[in-house]
Protein backbone atom coordinates (compact mmCIF):
# COMPACT_ATOMS: atom_id res chain seq x y z
CA UNK A 1 0.00 0.00 0.00
CA UNK A 2 1.02 3.86 -0.50
CA UNK A 3 1.54 3.95 3.54
CA UNK A 4 3.16 0.78 3.39
CA UNK A 5 5.59 2.16 0.80
CA UNK A 6 6.13 5.63 2.45
CA UNK A 7 7.05 4.29 5.77
CA UNK A 8 10.13 1.94 4.99
CA UNK A 9 12.90 4.50 5.17
CA UNK A 10 14.44 3.99 2.27
CA UNK A 11 17.81 5.83 1.47
CA UNK A 12 17.54 4.41 -2.62
CA UNK A 13 14.04 6.63 -3.38
CA UNK A 14 14.06 9.27 -5.83
CA UNK A 15 11.96 12.52 -4.69
CA UNK A 16 9.77 14.56 -6.04
CA UNK A 17 8.84 17.79 -5.18
CA UNK A 18 5.94 20.61 -6.57
CA UNK A 19 7.02 23.47 -7.75
CA UNK A 20 3.48 25.33 -7.27
CA UNK A 21 3.25 26.06 -3.48
CA UNK A 22 2.90 29.55 -2.38
CA UNK A 23 5.82 31.07 -0.93
CA UNK A 24 4.67 31.60 2.58
CA UNK A 25 4.42 34.74 4.16
CA UNK A 26 5.34 34.49 7.56
CA UNK A 27 8.98 35.20 8.26
CA UNK A 28 9.32 32.51 10.15
CA UNK A 29 8.49 29.86 7.65
CA UNK A 30 10.16 31.59 4.99
CA UNK A 31 13.30 31.36 6.51
CA UNK A 32 15.87 28.39 6.15
CA UNK A 33 16.52 26.54 9.31
CA UNK A 34 20.49 25.67 9.10
CA UNK A 35 20.49 21.90 9.43
CA UNK A 36 23.76 22.36 12.27
CA UNK A 37 20.90 24.41 14.73
CA UNK A 38 19.31 21.04 14.89
CA UNK A 39 22.90 19.36 16.09
CA UNK A 40 22.02 16.39 13.92
CA UNK A 41 24.53 13.83 13.81
CA UNK A 42 25.00 12.42 10.68
CA UNK A 43 27.22 9.99 10.98
CA UNK A 44 24.90 7.74 13.06
CA UNK A 45 22.12 6.29 12.20
CA UNK A 46 18.75 6.29 14.01
CA UNK A 47 18.68 3.69 16.93
CA UNK A 48 15.74 1.21 16.69
CA UNK A 49 14.90 1.24 20.32
CA UNK A 50 15.21 3.48 23.73
CA UNK A 51 18.12 4.04 25.30
CA UNK A 52 18.22 3.18 28.61
CA UNK A 53 18.77 7.17 30.10
CA UNK A 54 17.28 9.74 28.88
CA UNK A 55 20.76 11.41 29.39
CA UNK A 56 22.24 8.92 27.22
CA UNK A 57 20.30 10.02 23.82
CA UNK A 58 21.89 9.59 21.01
CA UNK A 59 20.16 12.46 19.23
CA UNK A 60 19.02 15.45 21.58
CA UNK A 61 14.85 16.46 20.92
CA UNK A 62 15.37 18.62 17.87
CA UNK A 63 12.53 20.93 19.31
CA UNK A 64 13.92 22.92 22.56
CA UNK A 65 12.08 25.46 23.48
CA UNK A 66 10.43 24.60 26.48
CA UNK A 67 13.55 24.24 28.21
CA UNK A 68 14.37 28.04 28.68
CA UNK A 69 10.37 28.30 28.85
CA UNK A 70 10.11 25.89 31.84
CA UNK A 71 13.19 27.18 33.41
CA UNK A 72 11.50 30.75 33.03
CA UNK A 73 7.79 29.01 35.22
CA UNK A 74 9.77 27.56 37.60
CA UNK A 75 11.19 30.93 38.83
CA UNK A 76 8.38 32.74 38.79
CA UNK A 77 6.62 30.18 40.29
CA UNK A 78 9.24 29.87 43.12
CA UNK A 79 8.81 33.32 43.44
CA UNK A 80 4.88 33.61 43.25
CA UNK A 81 4.74 31.30 46.60
CA UNK A 82 7.12 33.07 48.21
CA UNK A 83 5.42 36.14 47.68
CA UNK A 84 2.36 34.41 49.06
CA UNK A 85 4.34 33.53 52.11
CA UNK A 86 5.65 36.82 52.74
CA UNK A 87 2.27 38.78 52.36
CA UNK A 88 0.68 36.09 54.87
CA UNK A 89 3.15 36.68 57.80
CA UNK A 90 3.24 40.95 57.09
CA UNK A 91 -0.15 40.88 57.03
CA UNK A 92 -1.50 38.07 59.70
CA UNK A 93 -1.07 38.53 63.35
CA UNK A 94 -1.42 35.16 63.98
CA UNK A 95 0.67 33.57 61.59
CA UNK A 96 3.17 32.10 63.52
CA UNK A 97 1.08 31.37 66.22
CA UNK A 98 1.34 27.42 65.71
CA UNK A 99 5.36 27.98 65.58
CA UNK A 100 5.05 29.11 69.11
CA UNK A 101 7.35 27.46 72.03
CA UNK A 102 8.54 24.67 69.03
CA UNK A 103 11.81 23.83 67.88
CA UNK A 104 13.77 21.31 65.50
CA UNK A 105 16.80 20.88 66.14
CA UNK A 106 18.92 23.78 66.64
CA UNK A 107 16.06 26.23 65.32
CA UNK A 108 13.88 27.91 67.21
CA UNK A 109 9.98 28.94 66.83
CA UNK A 110 10.39 32.03 64.41
CA UNK A 111 13.74 30.68 62.53
CA UNK A 112 11.36 27.13 62.21
CA UNK A 113 8.30 28.59 60.66
CA UNK A 114 10.75 31.21 58.21
CA UNK A 115 12.26 28.09 57.04
CA UNK A 116 9.19 26.21 57.08
CA UNK A 117 7.46 29.35 54.84
CA UNK A 118 10.11 30.19 52.80
CA UNK A 119 12.37 26.93 52.15
CA UNK A 120 9.95 24.02 53.09
CA UNK A 121 6.56 25.18 51.20
CA UNK A 122 7.68 26.59 48.30
CA UNK A 123 10.10 23.25 47.25
CA UNK A 124 7.58 21.22 48.03
CA UNK A 125 4.96 23.34 46.22
CA UNK A 126 7.33 23.16 42.88
CA UNK A 127 8.09 19.26 43.65
CA UNK A 128 4.10 18.70 43.63
CA UNK A 129 3.91 21.23 40.86
CA UNK A 130 6.14 19.30 38.84
CA UNK A 131 4.63 15.91 39.76
CA UNK A 132 1.13 16.79 38.63
CA UNK A 133 2.85 17.48 35.19
CA UNK A 134 2.11 21.46 35.10
CA UNK A 135 5.85 21.68 34.02
CA UNK A 136 5.12 19.01 30.91
CA UNK A 137 5.80 20.50 27.21
CA UNK A 138 2.50 19.04 25.77
CA UNK A 139 0.32 21.46 27.97
CA UNK A 140 2.17 24.47 28.17
CA UNK A 141 1.06 27.45 26.54
CA UNK A 142 -2.27 26.33 25.01
CA UNK A 143 -5.62 24.84 26.52
CA UNK A 144 -6.72 24.76 30.05
CA UNK A 145 -5.01 21.55 31.19
CA UNK A 146 -2.17 23.67 32.58
CA UNK A 147 -4.55 25.73 34.76
CA UNK A 148 -6.33 22.94 36.01
CA UNK A 149 -3.02 21.26 36.85
CA UNK A 150 -2.03 24.06 39.29
CA UNK A 151 -5.36 24.17 40.67
CA UNK A 152 -5.04 20.60 40.94
CA UNK A 153 -1.77 21.07 42.63
CA UNK A 154 -3.09 23.77 44.91
CA UNK A 155 -6.00 21.63 46.63
CA UNK A 156 -3.04 19.21 47.19
CA UNK A 157 -0.80 21.34 48.72
CA UNK A 158 -3.49 22.33 51.22
CA UNK A 159 -4.48 18.91 52.24
CA UNK A 160 -1.16 17.70 52.82
CA UNK A 161 -0.14 20.86 55.04
CA UNK A 162 -3.75 19.75 56.98
CA UNK A 163 -2.11 15.83 57.47
CA UNK A 164 0.97 16.94 58.52
CA UNK A 165 -0.36 19.46 60.92
CA UNK A 166 -2.79 16.93 62.19
CA UNK A 167 -0.12 14.59 62.60
CA UNK A 168 2.50 16.94 64.43
CA UNK A 169 -0.05 18.17 66.35
CA UNK A 170 0.78 21.92 65.33
CA UNK A 171 -1.91 24.40 65.36
CA UNK A 172 -1.47 26.53 62.64
CA UNK A 173 -3.76 29.46 61.92
CA UNK A 174 -6.63 28.57 59.52
CA UNK A 175 -6.17 31.89 58.02
CA UNK A 176 -2.52 31.84 57.16
CA UNK A 177 -3.21 28.41 55.43
CA UNK A 178 -6.04 29.69 53.48
CA UNK A 179 -4.43 33.35 52.68
CA UNK A 180 -1.51 31.28 51.64
CA UNK A 181 -2.70 28.77 49.36
CA UNK A 182 -5.61 31.36 47.87
CA UNK A 183 -3.11 33.93 47.14
CA UNK A 184 -0.86 31.18 45.80
CA UNK A 185 -2.86 29.67 43.35
CA UNK A 186 -3.73 33.24 42.08
CA UNK A 187 -0.47 34.60 41.61
CA UNK A 188 0.80 30.79 39.73
CA UNK A 189 -2.17 32.00 37.65
CA UNK A 190 -0.87 35.46 36.96
CA UNK A 191 2.40 34.46 36.26
CA UNK A 192 1.43 31.43 33.75
CA UNK A 193 -1.17 33.65 32.03
CA UNK A 194 1.76 36.47 31.53
CA UNK A 195 4.38 33.81 30.39
CA UNK A 196 1.93 31.88 27.93
CA UNK A 197 1.29 35.82 26.88
CA UNK A 198 4.74 36.39 26.30
CA UNK A 199 5.36 33.06 24.54
CA UNK A 200 2.48 33.91 22.16
CA UNK A 201 3.87 36.98 21.05
CA UNK A 202 7.29 35.63 20.62
CA UNK A 203 5.58 33.24 17.76
CA UNK A 204 3.52 35.48 16.09
CA UNK A 205 6.35 37.60 15.53
CA UNK A 206 9.42 35.61 15.31
CA UNK A 207 8.38 32.30 15.09
CA UNK A 208 10.46 30.71 18.10
CA UNK A 209 9.55 28.80 20.52
CA UNK A 210 7.28 26.34 17.66
CA UNK A 211 7.16 23.18 16.24
CA UNK A 212 7.70 23.00 12.63
CA UNK A 213 5.86 20.31 11.13
CA UNK A 214 5.82 17.99 8.28
CA UNK A 215 2.05 17.03 7.13
CA UNK A 216 1.53 12.96 6.03
CA UNK A 217 -1.28 11.99 4.13
CA UNK A 218 -3.34 12.37 1.28
CA UNK A 219 -3.01 15.59 -0.25
CA UNK A 220 -7.04 16.88 1.56
CA UNK A 221 -6.27 15.78 4.71
CA UNK A 222 -2.90 17.48 5.04
CA UNK A 223 -4.59 20.62 3.68
CA UNK A 224 -7.09 20.41 6.40
CA UNK A 225 -5.06 19.89 9.25
CA UNK A 226 -2.92 22.51 7.36
CA UNK A 227 -5.69 25.11 7.91
CA UNK A 228 -6.55 23.69 11.81
CA UNK A 229 -2.86 24.35 13.08
CA UNK A 230 -2.59 27.77 10.84
CA UNK A 231 -5.62 29.21 12.13
CA UNK A 232 -4.02 30.03 15.56
CA UNK A 233 -0.55 31.20 15.54
CA UNK A 234 -0.33 31.33 19.35
CA UNK A 235 -0.60 27.54 18.91
CA UNK A 236 3.24 27.18 17.92
CA UNK A 237 2.87 24.79 14.88
CA UNK A 238 3.96 25.50 11.68
CA UNK A 239 3.81 23.20 8.65
CA UNK A 240 6.91 23.37 6.67
CA UNK A 241 6.32 20.65 3.86
CA UNK A 242 3.56 18.24 2.67
CA UNK A 243 4.28 14.35 2.42
CA UNK A 244 1.88 12.11 0.11
CA UNK A 245 1.25 9.01 0.72
CA UNK A 246 -0.74 8.64 -2.26
CA UNK A 247 1.75 10.00 -4.65
CA UNK A 248 2.80 12.85 -6.07
CA UNK A 249 0.10 12.66 -9.00
CA UNK A 250 -3.15 13.68 -6.68
CA UNK A 251 -1.30 16.90 -6.06
CA UNK A 252 -0.25 17.68 -9.55
CA UNK A 253 -1.57 21.32 -11.14
CA UNK A 254 -2.73 21.88 -7.76
CA UNK A 255 -1.33 24.97 -5.93
CA UNK A 256 -0.36 24.59 -2.05
CA UNK A 257 0.54 27.17 0.44
CA UNK A 258 3.55 24.93 1.54
CA UNK A 259 5.90 22.23 -0.85
CA UNK A 260 4.87 19.18 -0.94
CA UNK A 261 6.85 15.76 -1.82
CA UNK A 262 6.41 12.32 -2.74
CA UNK A 263 8.15 9.19 -2.64
CA UNK A 264 11.22 10.51 0.23
CA UNK A 265 13.05 8.88 2.59
CA UNK A 266 11.42 10.96 5.97
CA UNK A 267 14.57 11.45 8.14
CA UNK A 268 16.18 12.89 5.11
CA UNK A 269 13.15 15.24 4.73
CA UNK A 270 13.48 16.19 8.33
CA UNK A 271 16.90 17.32 7.91
CA UNK A 272 16.65 19.10 4.47
CA UNK A 273 13.64 21.28 6.19
CA UNK A 274 14.29 21.95 9.52
CA UNK A 275 11.50 20.15 10.41
CA UNK A 276 11.41 18.90 13.65
CA UNK A 277 7.81 17.18 14.23
CA UNK A 278 6.12 14.43 12.11
CA UNK A 279 2.22 14.59 11.82
CA UNK A 280 0.54 11.78 10.17
CA UNK A 281 -2.75 12.99 8.97
CA UNK A 282 -5.99 11.22 8.63
CA UNK A 283 -6.06 7.96 6.73
CA UNK A 284 -2.29 7.55 7.23
CA UNK A 285 -2.34 6.56 10.72
CA UNK A 286 -5.14 4.05 10.19
CA UNK A 287 -2.24 0.85 9.76
CA UNK A 288 -1.56 0.16 13.29
CA UNK A 289 1.52 -1.97 12.19
CA UNK A 290 2.98 0.40 9.24
CA UNK A 291 2.75 3.64 12.54
CA UNK A 292 4.22 2.08 15.16
CA UNK A 293 7.17 0.90 12.47
CA UNK A 294 7.44 4.95 11.80
CA UNK A 295 7.66 5.57 15.56
CA UNK A 296 10.30 2.85 16.05
CA UNK A 297 11.95 4.57 13.00
CA UNK A 298 12.28 7.60 15.21
CA UNK A 299 13.36 6.36 18.68
CA UNK A 300 16.43 8.14 19.36
CA UNK A 301 16.02 10.99 16.23
CA UNK A 302 14.58 13.59 18.61
CA UNK A 303 11.79 13.95 16.00
CA UNK A 304 8.04 14.24 17.60
CA UNK A 305 5.65 12.23 16.14
CA UNK A 306 1.94 13.37 16.71
CA UNK A 307 -1.16 11.85 14.89
CA UNK A 308 -3.73 13.86 13.47
CA UNK A 309 -6.93 11.83 13.56
CA UNK A 310 -10.01 11.97 11.30
CA UNK A 311 -11.94 13.15 14.04
CA UNK A 312 -12.03 16.47 13.35
CA UNK A 313 -13.90 19.94 15.37
CA UNK A 314 -13.71 17.37 18.37
CA UNK A 315 -11.81 18.31 22.01
CA UNK A 316 -9.97 15.90 24.20
CA UNK A 317 -12.74 15.71 26.92
CA UNK A 318 -14.93 13.98 24.47
CA UNK A 319 -12.31 11.71 23.28
CA UNK A 320 -10.66 8.54 25.29
CA UNK A 321 -8.31 6.53 24.16
CA UNK A 322 -9.59 2.42 25.51
CA UNK A 323 -6.66 -0.07 24.58
CA UNK A 324 -8.59 -3.63 24.07
CA UNK A 325 -5.74 -6.46 23.13
CA UNK A 326 -3.41 -3.58 22.07
CA UNK A 327 -5.95 -1.73 19.57
CA UNK A 328 -6.49 1.71 20.76
CA UNK A 329 -10.00 2.49 20.39
CA UNK A 330 -10.44 6.20 20.39
CA UNK A 331 -14.36 6.52 22.20
CA UNK A 332 -15.97 9.66 21.53
CA UNK A 333 -18.53 10.48 24.06
CA UNK A 334 -21.82 12.75 23.41
CA UNK A 335 -21.96 16.25 24.17
CA UNK A 336 -22.93 17.32 27.98
CA UNK A 337 -25.45 19.27 27.85
CA UNK A 338 -26.83 18.85 31.05
CA UNK A 339 -25.80 17.58 34.58
CA UNK A 340 -23.98 19.59 37.15
CA UNK A 341 -21.98 21.37 34.74
CA UNK A 342 -24.70 22.39 32.99
CA UNK A 343 -27.33 23.81 35.91
CA UNK A 344 -23.75 25.88 37.25
CA UNK A 345 -23.52 27.78 34.04
CA UNK A 346 -27.55 28.46 34.39
CA UNK A 347 -27.20 29.73 37.50
CA UNK A 348 -23.76 31.61 36.61
CA UNK A 349 -25.75 33.14 34.03
CA UNK A 350 -28.70 34.39 35.75
CA UNK A 351 -26.53 36.27 39.22
CA UNK A 352 -24.33 37.66 36.92
CA UNK A 353 -26.97 38.97 34.68
CA UNK A 354 -28.71 40.44 37.77
CA UNK A 355 -25.49 41.72 39.09
CA UNK A 356 -24.31 43.12 35.87
CA UNK A 357 -27.90 45.35 35.44
CA UNK A 358 -27.64 46.32 38.61
CA UNK A 359 -24.43 47.96 38.97
CA UNK A 360 -24.21 49.07 35.19
CA UNK A 361 -27.28 50.92 35.27
CA UNK A 362 -26.09 54.13 35.68
CA UNK A 363 -23.73 53.69 32.73
CA UNK A 364 -26.62 52.37 30.60
CA UNK A 365 -28.67 55.35 31.42
CA UNK A 366 -25.84 57.54 29.74
CA UNK A 367 -26.15 55.42 26.69
CA UNK A 368 -29.50 55.43 26.59
CA UNK A 369 -29.33 59.36 26.88
CA UNK A 370 -26.56 59.71 23.93
CA UNK A 371 -28.84 58.06 21.89
CA UNK A 372 -31.30 60.42 22.29
CA UNK A 373 -29.27 62.64 21.39
CA UNK A 374 -27.91 61.39 18.29
CA UNK A 375 -31.22 60.47 16.78
CA UNK A 376 -34.71 61.16 17.63
CA UNK A 377 -36.16 57.54 18.26
CA UNK A 378 -36.27 54.58 20.94
CA UNK A 379 -33.59 53.77 22.86
CA UNK A 380 -33.97 49.95 22.15
CA UNK A 381 -33.85 48.00 19.26
CA UNK A 382 -35.97 44.79 19.20
CA UNK A 383 -36.00 41.91 17.04
CA UNK A 384 -37.33 38.44 17.00
CA UNK A 385 -34.62 35.76 16.93
CA UNK A 386 -34.38 32.22 16.92
CA UNK A 387 -33.54 30.74 20.44
CA UNK A 388 -33.27 27.61 22.41
CA UNK A 389 -34.90 24.67 20.82
CA UNK A 390 -35.87 26.80 17.83
CA UNK A 391 -38.35 29.19 20.35
CA UNK A 392 -38.26 33.15 19.06
CA UNK A 393 -37.85 36.07 21.18
CA UNK A 394 -37.64 39.19 21.76
CA UNK A 395 -33.28 40.37 21.70
CA UNK A 396 -32.72 43.82 23.73
CA UNK A 397 -30.02 45.93 22.24
CA UNK A 398 -29.14 49.86 22.27
CA UNK A 399 -30.47 50.86 18.71
CA UNK A 400 -27.36 52.00 17.03
CA UNK A 401 -29.43 52.81 13.67
CA UNK A 402 -31.50 55.58 12.15
CA UNK A 403 -34.84 54.67 12.64
CA UNK A 404 -35.87 53.84 9.09
CA UNK A 405 -32.64 51.60 8.97
CA UNK A 406 -35.07 48.30 8.09
CA UNK A 407 -36.17 49.67 5.02
CA UNK A 408 -33.05 51.54 3.72
CA UNK A 409 -31.54 47.87 3.75
CA UNK A 410 -33.46 46.56 0.63
CA UNK A 411 -31.08 49.17 -1.01
CA UNK A 412 -27.89 47.94 0.13
CA UNK A 413 -28.18 43.67 -0.35
CA UNK A 414 -25.98 44.50 -3.05
CA UNK A 415 -23.58 46.06 -1.27
CA UNK A 416 -23.30 43.26 1.64
CA UNK A 417 -19.77 42.15 2.60
CA UNK A 418 -20.89 39.15 4.56
CA UNK A 419 -22.25 36.00 3.30
CA UNK A 420 -25.06 33.38 4.71
CA UNK A 421 -27.24 34.80 7.06
CA UNK A 422 -25.74 37.55 8.15
CA UNK A 423 -25.42 41.06 6.67
CA UNK A 424 -22.29 43.23 7.80
CA UNK A 425 -21.23 46.39 5.78
CA UNK A 426 -17.83 47.69 7.47
CA UNK A 427 -19.22 51.34 6.37
CA UNK A 428 -23.34 51.00 7.00
CA UNK A 429 -24.72 54.62 5.99
CA UNK A 430 -27.39 53.61 8.67
CA UNK A 431 -25.55 53.58 11.16
CA UNK A 432 -25.43 57.19 13.24
CA UNK A 433 -21.79 57.98 14.81
CA UNK A 434 -22.52 57.48 18.60
CA UNK A 435 -23.98 53.94 17.06
CA UNK A 436 -20.62 53.37 15.61
CA UNK A 437 -18.77 53.69 18.50
CA UNK A 438 -21.24 51.38 20.63
CA UNK A 439 -20.90 48.80 18.25
CA UNK A 440 -16.86 49.32 17.96
CA UNK A 441 -16.81 48.66 21.66
CA UNK A 442 -20.01 45.87 21.93
CA UNK A 443 -21.89 48.13 24.22
CA UNK A 444 -24.50 47.90 22.37
CA UNK A 445 -24.75 44.27 23.54
CA UNK A 446 -25.19 45.07 27.66
CA UNK A 447 -28.90 45.54 27.37
CA UNK A 448 -28.70 41.43 26.25
CA UNK A 449 -28.55 40.92 29.95
CA UNK A 450 -32.32 41.23 30.34
CA UNK A 451 -32.15 38.52 27.74
CA UNK A 452 -29.99 36.28 29.84
CA UNK A 453 -31.87 37.06 33.17
CA UNK A 454 -35.15 35.67 31.70
CA UNK A 455 -33.67 32.64 30.62
CA UNK A 456 -34.24 33.53 26.44
CA UNK A 457 -30.34 33.84 26.60
CA UNK A 458 -26.70 32.64 27.92
CA UNK A 459 -23.84 35.04 29.25
CA UNK A 460 -21.82 32.45 26.38
CA UNK A 461 -23.05 30.87 23.32
CA UNK A 462 -24.14 30.90 19.72
CA UNK A 463 -24.76 34.52 18.46
CA UNK A 464 -28.94 34.59 17.98
CA UNK A 465 -29.91 35.14 14.13
CA UNK A 466 -32.87 36.86 13.32
CA UNK A 467 -35.97 34.22 12.61
CA UNK A 468 -36.87 35.30 9.26
CA UNK A 469 -33.11 34.64 7.92
CA UNK A 470 -33.86 31.35 6.99
CA UNK A 471 -35.26 27.56 8.33
CA UNK A 472 -32.21 26.62 9.91
CA UNK A 473 -31.59 22.95 8.51
CA UNK A 474 -28.93 20.84 8.01
CA UNK A 475 -25.63 21.70 10.46
CA UNK A 476 -26.86 25.13 11.13
CA UNK A 477 -30.02 23.92 13.17
CA UNK A 478 -27.41 22.00 15.80
CA UNK A 479 -27.14 25.71 17.09
CA UNK A 480 -30.20 25.41 18.00
CA UNK A 481 -29.09 22.64 21.19
CA UNK A 482 -27.82 25.30 23.61
CA UNK A 483 -29.06 29.06 24.44
CA UNK A 484 -27.61 32.03 22.26
CA UNK A 485 -25.32 33.99 23.76
CA UNK A 486 -23.88 37.34 24.23
CA UNK A 487 -20.76 36.27 23.17
CA UNK A 488 -18.96 33.30 21.38
CA UNK A 489 -16.68 31.24 20.23
CA UNK A 490 -17.09 32.70 16.94
CA UNK A 491 -16.43 36.48 18.51
CA UNK A 492 -13.11 35.60 20.04
CA UNK A 493 -12.26 34.18 17.04
CA UNK A 494 -12.83 37.18 14.35
CA UNK A 495 -16.58 38.48 14.91
CA UNK A 496 -17.40 40.13 11.59
CA UNK A 497 -14.47 39.09 9.63
CA UNK A 498 -15.04 35.71 9.32
CA UNK A 499 -17.04 33.98 6.77
CA UNK A 500 -20.81 32.44 7.35
CA UNK A 501 -18.95 29.22 6.94
CA UNK A 502 -16.09 29.32 9.50
CA UNK A 503 -18.85 31.13 11.88
CA UNK A 504 -21.00 28.04 11.97
CA UNK A 505 -18.10 25.44 11.92
CA UNK A 506 -17.20 27.39 15.04
CA UNK A 507 -20.47 27.44 16.95
CA UNK A 508 -20.99 23.62 16.08
CA UNK A 509 -17.65 23.21 17.81
CA UNK A 510 -18.69 25.21 20.96
CA UNK A 511 -21.96 22.72 20.53
CA UNK A 512 -20.42 19.62 20.48
CA UNK A 513 -17.30 20.54 23.05
CA UNK A 514 -18.96 22.97 25.55
CA UNK A 515 -17.85 23.14 29.26
CA UNK A 516 -17.77 25.75 32.27
CA UNK A 517 -14.44 25.88 32.13
CA UNK A 518 -14.52 26.59 28.34
CA UNK A 519 -17.42 29.20 29.07
CA UNK A 520 -14.90 31.00 31.76
CA UNK A 521 -11.96 30.98 28.91
CA UNK A 522 -13.91 32.88 26.12
CA UNK A 523 -15.33 35.33 28.45
CA UNK A 524 -11.65 36.06 29.30
CA UNK A 525 -10.80 36.16 25.35
CA UNK A 526 -14.21 38.34 24.57
CA UNK A 527 -12.25 40.95 27.29
CA UNK A 528 -9.20 41.41 25.08
CA UNK A 529 -11.53 40.76 21.87
CA UNK A 530 -13.58 44.16 22.85
CA UNK A 531 -10.69 46.05 23.98
CA UNK A 532 -8.99 45.50 20.54
CA UNK A 533 -12.13 46.06 18.68
CA UNK A 534 -11.19 43.37 16.61
CA UNK A 535 -14.18 42.62 13.71
CA UNK A 536 -16.32 44.94 15.35
CA UNK A 537 -18.22 46.63 12.73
Amino acid sequence: MAVRNLFRMREDVGDVTTSLHRPVTDSSRSKPVPYDSFEWQQDQPPSNGVPRSAWNRTHKRLSRWHRPYTLALVILDLLAVLLASFLASTLLEKSKSGFAGKSLLFLHDADLFSVFAYVVLPLGWLILLWANGTYDRRYLGLGSEEFKRIVRTSVTVVAAVSLLAFATKTGLSRGTVAMVSVSALLFLLFDRVAARQVLHLTRRRTGHGAHRMILVGTLPEALEVYTAVTRSPAAGLIPVAIHLTDGYAAARGIETPVPVYATRDLLSLVREVGADTIAVCGSASAEPGELRRLAWQLEGTGVDLVVAPQLTDIAGPRVHIRPIEGLPLLHVEEPTLSGPGWLAKNLLDRVAAGLGLLVLSPFLAIIALGIKLSDPGPVFFRQPRVGHEGRTFRVWKFRTMYVDAEERKATLEELNESDGMMFKMKVDPRIFSFGQKLRATSMDELPQLINVLKGEMSLVGPRPLPADDGDYLGDVRRRLLVRPGMTGLWQVSGRSDLSWDEAVRLDLYYVDNWSLTYDLGILWRTIWVVLKRKGAY
